[in-house]
């Protein structure tokens, strides 16, 4: 028998139960939606009744060492619009379409898209263009500002500031490419605002809509170690030797050795970072763009001598007391001969005059004596096989042949600078090091790091230091008695050896040649292509700065260091020095130099003149092209410059009015033999040639020797004998 009391009270159980149960769900649910899920559900929201336009920031101007502006932000407008606001896009895309110089139809199809909230009108418009359309007062075309980068020095230091990427869809704001702009982008470029206005569902704006503001943060300031003068200088130089050279690349570096600050870099091909050659795609935009001096490696030749030279004297197994004798050679594992670039050696010398002489085998005997052990531990210290640190993306950090690997060849070629491929940017570090005191510098572009503030009192604008970036001293490689005897030596080499092209009157330069070889795909050697370097230091024995010169594939018969490189440092350091405060010195030692002579007006006189007026000045001489002429001379006329200072002289044919047939002087039938004396072998066969004689060669370099003599009345078809040997590098 059933109780209804007792079923009634289990029902109303049950039910309470189910209430309970679904009321706890809600509950729980509630606070899921409210504590888990709300700010996502709030910022949908807040997407659905509001749209917002970016408002970009001033991206950070990048200034000189004392500064001045060498990349800079201005503003240009953009304009946008809601395509939900638009009632009629037809006709808003007739009245749009001729002031922004656009398609009617497809603007038509951007502003009739209702799918869209928001879109790009146009970028990037002038604030009279921008007028033309503002005064239309039409619903739904909004305005913002966007930053526009300016790069006023043009293509000055365009490898140092790189450049910054244009405006697409989607995109925050300028982006930095290369250079400093990329380095430092997250510094420069800031923080993005807003302009935000309520609307429906439609995304249409609310009547009583008032716009909130969101100010941008503008970026940082960046000012870097390069000094704007200095650059110009260098600038200068390259563009020079590019052109005179017709060089496949040519690149420059300045350095304070003391502190690792860069004060100059350059490199040709060159770009305008205003324009850059976006058109030729990213691996040919490298050509250009392209940092050399960081990212690419090479041998670096008789410039390595440098560094054989002081780990030499700083481990002790060489003093300024050693000497050598040099035969032309040095026979290594019983067969394979080294030879010195002077044919017949240079005989016995003393420590200094090995490297005054730049003599292969001294450095052979210097490296061998080292050791695989010691030599790879200074090599390692000065830095090669490592980056330097430099505040630039994409830096190489050279090849070097693995300890484990290198062998006895090996080893004597590396102290002579071959069998081991640098970068610029390393080499110019490493003789900083050797002749600063032995410190390895990290070097470095940016020197401080600061905002632009408004004072809230005064409104006065003031700029206020957020970072700054001082000297980084890595480690002492050699004493410092060690360098002070390495500085005096490479003054030597200026001085009394194969860089007194880079003499300057009344101050104690320094310095090292290099004429470093190439290498093709397959890894052998290219006959023909060099890269002549020189690196240069001032003063000697207090130097402020460091000069790296060097001309990729200089299209010149006589490419050496000593003849392409080392006038251009003279160059650089003759206008950098004053300009440093570095005033010239004439005391007893300068006065006991060589006598200084002016360097005759050559120009448009005929080579054998020339060489005689050279010859009695006391001044040696080589020539390019197989002209008679002289169109052109480096160094030019009224430098001051030592007794036997090379000078470089280009010719070019003799117009036909003006020549003198050298034939009619001879028999018939005969032809007077020219004198290729000091000519390379390009030039003597060029001009045997053209006067129906035929060259035979003995040796390599520029010719010392010829039978038969110049002026001997010889028959057409005679076969003259050249010899030729390297001139001292």
């Amino acid at each position: 028998m059933t109780v209804p009391g007792v079923s009634n009270r289990k029902r109303l159980l049950v039910m309470l139960i189910l209430f309970s149960l679904v009321f706890t769900g809600l509950i729980g649910r509630l606070g899921y939606i409210q504590l888990v899920w709300g700010r996502e559900l709030q910022e949908k929201a807040t997407g659905q009744w509001t749209r917002d336009l970016a408002v970009y920031p001033k991206r950070g101007m990048i200034k000189d060492r004392n500064g001045n502006i060498l990349a800079q932000s201005g503003s240009s407008e953009t304009i946008a619009a809601r395509p939900s606001q638009i009632e009629d896009p037809k006709g808003v895309a007739s009245l749009l379409a001729p002031i922004l110089e656009l398609d009617m139809d497809e603007l038509y199809e951007k502003l009739a898209d209702k799918k869209s909230s928001f879109v790009w009108v146009k970028r990037q418009v002038s604030r009279e263009v921008a007028n033309e359309v503002r005064v239309l007062g039409i619903k739904g075309i909004d305005f913002t500002e966007e930053p526009k980068r300016y790069y006023p020095n043009r293509e000055l230091a365009s490898h140092v500031l790189g450049f910054t990427m244009k405006y697409a869809e989607g995109e925050d704001g300028l982006k930095g490419q290369e250079g400093i702009e990329l380095y430092y982008d997250k510094y420069l470029k800031g923080l993005p605002g807003k302009i935000i206005m309520e609307t429906d569902a439609r995304g249409r704006e609310m009547p009583d809509n008032v716009d909130r503001y969101i100010p941008p943060i503008d970026g940082l300031n960046i000012e870097l170690t390069i000094d704007q003068v200095i650059q110009h200088f260098f600038e200068k130089a390259v563009d020079d030797a590019m052109e005179k050279y017709n060089a496949k690349k040519v690149y420059a570096i300045g350095m304070d050795p003391k502190t690792g600050e860069i004060l100059a870099m350059a490199n040709r091909p060159n770009f305008d970072p205003n324009d850059p050659p976006r058109e030729l795609g990213y691996d040919g935009m490298q050509d250009y763009v392209k940092n050399f001096l960081a990212k690419d490696s090479m041998d670096p030749g008789s410039t390595f001598k440098v560094v054989t030279t002081a780990a030499a004297l700083d481990s002790g197994i060489m003093t300024l007391n050693n000497t050598f004798n040099c035969s032309g050679y040095r026979e290594l594992e019983g067969s394979e001969r080294i030879r010195c670039h002077k044919a017949g050696g240079h005989g016995h010398q003393t420590f200094a005059e090995a490297v005054e002489n730049s003599c292969n085998p001294a450095f052979v005997d210097m490296a061998l004596a080292l050791g695989k052990g010691k030599f790879y531990d200074y090599i390692e210290a000065f830095g090669f096989g490592q980056k330097t640190g430099i505040d630039i993306n994409g830096e190489a950090q050279g090849i070097v042949i693995p300890r484990e690997a290198v062998k006895n060849l090996d080893l004597a070629r590396i102290g002579f600078g071959q069998s081991i491929s640098v970068t610029p940017l390393q080499l110019i570090t490493a003789t900083a090091a050797a002749i600063n005191g032995g410190n390895l510098m990290r070097p470095y572009l940016a020197k401080t790091l600061t905002e632009s503030k408004i004072d809230p009192v005064t409104g006065q604008e003031y700029t206020e230091v957020v970072k700054e970036i001082e000297p980084q001293r890595i480690r002492q490689v050699i004493s410092e008695a060690t360098s002070r005897n390495v500085g005096k030596i490479l003054q030597g080499v200026v001085e009394n050896g194969s860089g007194s092209n880079a003499y300057i009157p009344g101050y104690r330069v320094g310095g090292k040649t290099g004429t470093a070889q190439k290498y093709g795909e397959d890894g052998k050697i290219v006959q023909g292509k060099h890269i002549a370097s020189f690196v240069g230091f001032a003063p000697a024995d207090d130097p402020k700065i460091i000069v790296l010169f060097a001309v990729d594939e200089p299209q010149v018969a006589v490419d050496f260091g000593s003849v392409v490189a080392a006038p251009y440092v003279q160059m650089i350091l003759k206008d950098t020095l004053p300009y440093l405060g570095v005033e010239p010195i004439f005391d007893e030692e300068t006065e006991e130099l060589n006598t200084l002579v002016e360097v005759p007006d050559l120009m448009g006189k005929e080579l054998a003149e020339g060489y005689a007026i050279l010859d009695e000045l006391g001044l040696n001489y080589l020539s390019e092209s197989s002209g008679t002429v002289i169109k052109d001379q480096l160094p030019k006329p009224g430098a001051k410059v030592k007794i036997n200072t090379t000078v470089l002289l280009y010719a070019q044919q003799q117009s036909t009015e003006d020549s003198i047939v050298e034939q009619e002087e001879a028999e018939e039938g005969k032809v007077l033999v020219p004198d290729v004396i000091k000519r390379s072998i390009r030039e003597s066969n060029n001009i045997l040639v053209s006067q129906g004689l035929k060259l035979r060669i003995e040796g390599s370099g520029i010719a010392i020797e010829q039978n038969p003599p110049a002026g001997s009345q010889v028959d057409l078809g005679t076969e003259v004998t050249v010899k030729f040997a390297m001139p001292e590098e």
